[in-house]
């Protein structure tokens, strides 16, 4: 008897056939079905259950590495302007819809503490909504120079989401310019907003491929009023920068009357973790005009950045 595969795969080993199951034409048919049928006869590349297991998931981050990276080459985007920020912080007519919604459901039970809540947040997103409109105006101002020979810069990125991610990439749309969205699988499916450039919209399932993304190219990093997952960028690129581990580019904090009560970035200084000079590693604006403006002058300084 031989050791080699056998058409029974779960014959007892003493139990030895009665005749040459290769002389059988219809056993060798259902064989040949099964062989064309098996997952191991399929290309690796198209073999989706391979590529999902676990110890596959080497390939799978190689995979979010390269395949961004060929699509912003071929499109000749050289740098990128990353503008991040909170998905709550929304034009101003959602906003007020919100606030309406919410002011609705409180009338119809004045006294449930969750539903005041709820008017509170919903006055102060309202009061937010400036930054919708100043990150699209931003946006604009970047896209409409940079984009008009063969070669792209300071093109926009974004986490590809709601919000203010969406007013960025809106704004280089309104110029008729490419913007770039590296959204991210959610438990809580993100959907794609509907202005990113269709060829630079990518889908990651690792935040760090995504963050190494955003980095790669920067040219300067904007950052608007937003929650724990701007803020966790916010720190990404400070530390990246304060331990030399990226390109020197502006970091701007959009709105200080925010991030002044959010974070008390004197106190660090203060108190010893950081060092003084580390508060150099950003600085504010107020206006999209202001924000622009420094990341000019900044590269006007670095003429070979």
């Amino acid at each position: 008897m031989t050791n080699g595969p056998h058409p029974h795969p779960h014959r007892d080993c003493g139990d030895i056939p009665d005749r040459l199951l290769g002389d059988d034409v219809a056993l060798a048919a259902e064989n040949m079905e099964a062989i064309l049928r098996s997952p191991s006869n399929t290309l690796a590349q198209d073999d989706r259950a391979l590529l999902d297991k676990v110890e596959m998931r080497g390939v799978r981050m190689l995979l979010e590495l390269n395949k961004p990276e060929l699509a912003l080459r071929a499109d000749a985007i050289t740098s990128t302007v990353i503008v991040f920020g909170g998905t709550q912080i929304v034009e101003r007519h959602a906003a007020e819809k919100r606030l309406a919604d919410a002011r609705r459901a409180l009338e119809a039970a004045p006294d449930d503490r969750r539903l005041q809540r709820e008017v509170a947040r919903s006055e102060r997103l309202l009061a937010r909504s400036r930054y919708y409109d100043e990150a699209r105006e931003f946006a604009r101002l970047v896209s409409i120079d940079n984009q008009c020979d063969d070669r792209r810069d300071f093109v926009i990125v974004t986490g590809g989401g709601p919000g203010i991610m969406e007013a960025a990439n809106r704004g280089a749309f309104d110029v008729g310019c490419k913007s770039i969205g590296l959204n991210i699988k959610l438990p809580a499916e993100q959907q794609p907003n509907p202005y990113i450039t269709p060829e630079l919209c990518f889908q990651f399932k690792y935040f760090a491929l995504r963050k190494f993304h955003f980095i790669l190219r920067a040219a300067a990093v904007v950052l608007f009023p937003g929650g724990f997952g701007t803020l966790d960028e916010m720190f990404e690129t400070l530390t990246l920068r304060q331990t030399h581990r990226m390109q020197p580019v502006p970091i701007i904090l959009y709105g200080r009357e925010y991030w002044a009560k959010v974070i008390d970035f004197q106190r660090l200084a203060d108190d010893g973790v950081i060092a003084d000079e580390h508060l150099d590693l950003f600085s504010w604006a107020e206006t999209p005009e202001d924000a622009w403006r420094q990341i000019v002058e900044f590269h006007e300084r670095r003429p070979s950045a």
